[in-house]
């Protein structure tokens, strides 16, 4: 097998990890009427998710730290398919404890593939070879969430998590077959002494604010839906697959736009309109023709911002590309973590306050991402254009 195909393989493994944490979007309402708690309770599977993300991976990295890439690689693959394990076992907590399970396991699995497909690129191609991990795991929010809709309403939901291990079991014997066994990924000392850099560390906090924003509407998306716009259940599944579609748009208008006007331009102008969006939802929630068109916005608006993102990390620390794209991803699953915690705060009082508090944790991110660039301009090694 080529080294290409390997890439292939382990963005198609992101796509089939992407859906063990989105797919709960879509059917969030229908789980919460299975263990019988309340949707914003049901919501906090998210942030167990994304907290345990963020705090579980840098943890078993550092375990891990003289095992090679394979090796994690599988351990990654081992833990989501205990996770998809336990979604089966009845109650709530159990559910809570699979949640924390499966955010260990895709974090630890998200970044050893981004490096392990740097690794199997050929020299000037990393940077293409990382995308497509990141192509794979943007995509199950295109296709993953809806589906899960789908599915969940023909079947029990737990059918999901079912496919979902079977995959991942495939993918173990995939993996131990195809991706060579070498290098070991980078200390976890390494990556946090990059925090010591004020143009990183502003531009990571750039990253928390917007997926804090992003995440407290996203989370809540069905009850958005059904509560407040009134779409009936037949049409939510369409609507989440229009909202994937757009997501998915975003990606490859980031690209575009920061290729034609420039990164900081391209992040400052996006965050605005996100901002904007959100704050306007608030006002036209109710009138469907106006807030659909609206949404499908913010997704886009929300995924053009992360490989903008991502591009502007890199120009800022080009030696350390790996580490630098490992220290996002765990800002971006802290915002998530914070943003469905917020959000199933603010649904216990009412569903229209997620889109306000979304725009200021975008708004904030604005005047944090001023500062980044301000200190980019005083202090500069690299560009932050590309």
């Amino acid at each position: 097998m080529s080294n290409t195909w390997k890439i292939y393989l382990l963005t198609l493994i992101s796509f089939l990890v992407g859906t063990s944490q989105f797919a709960i979007v879509g059917i969030l309402d229908k789980v919460a009427v299975s263990v019988g708690v309340s949707v914003s309770a049901a919501g906090q599977l998210i942030t167990v998710f994304a907290l345990a993300n963020a705090i579980g991976t840098p943890i078993v990295i550092l375990a891990t730290a003289k095992t090679d890439r394979r090796r994690q690689l599988l351990m990654a693959l081992d833990i989501i398919l205990l996770g998809s394990i336990l979604v089966a076992l009845p109650g709530f907590a159990f559910l809570m404890v699979s949640y924390i399970v499966l955010g260990v396991g895709t974090g630890v699995f998200v970044v050893t593939a981004y490096a392990t497909a740097a690794n199997l690129a050929p020299p000037g191609r990393q940077g293409r070879a990382m995308s497509n991990v990141s192509l794979g795991f943007s995509a199950s929010l295109v296709f993953g969430v809806p589906i899960g809709r789908v599915v969940a309403a023909a079947y029990d939901w737990k059918v999901i998590f079912w496919v979902i291990g079977f995959l991942t079991l495939l993918g173990i014997f995939a993996v131990a077959r195809a991706i060579p066994s070498k290098q070991a990924p980078v200390p976890l000392g390494e990556q946090f002494a990059l925090l010591k850099n004020p143009k990183i560390a502003f531009a990571l906090g750039v990253t928390l604010f917007v997926f804090i924003g992003y995440s407290v509407m996203n989370t809540y998306i069905p009850p958005f839906l059904t509560s407040v716009m009134s779409v009936g259940e037949r049409n939510v599944s369409f609507i989440l697959f229009a909202l994937g579609t757009a997501s998915l748009i975003g990606s490859k208008l980031g690209g575009f736009l920061s290729d034609r006007i420039g990164t900081a331009r391209t992040l400052v102008g996006d965050m605005v309109v996100h901002a904007l969006v959100l704050a306007l939802l608030s006002l036209v929630a109710r009138t469907t023709v106006v807030a659909i068109p609206l949404l499908m916005l913010w997704a886009i608006a929300a995924w053009t911002f992360a490989p903008t993102q991502n591009f502007n990390l890199l120009s800022l620390a080009p030696e350390a590309s790996g580490i630098v794209l490992s220290l996002n991803s765990s800002f971006v699953q802290l915002g998530f973590a914070a943003g469905a915690a917020i959000g199933g705060i603010a649904v216990g009082g009412s569903v229209l306050a997620i889109s306000w508090i979304g725009a200021t944790s975008v708004a904030i991110a604005v005047c944090v991402a001023a500062i980044s660039f301000g200190l980019a301009r005083m202090m500069p090694k690299h560009s932050t254009e590309r």
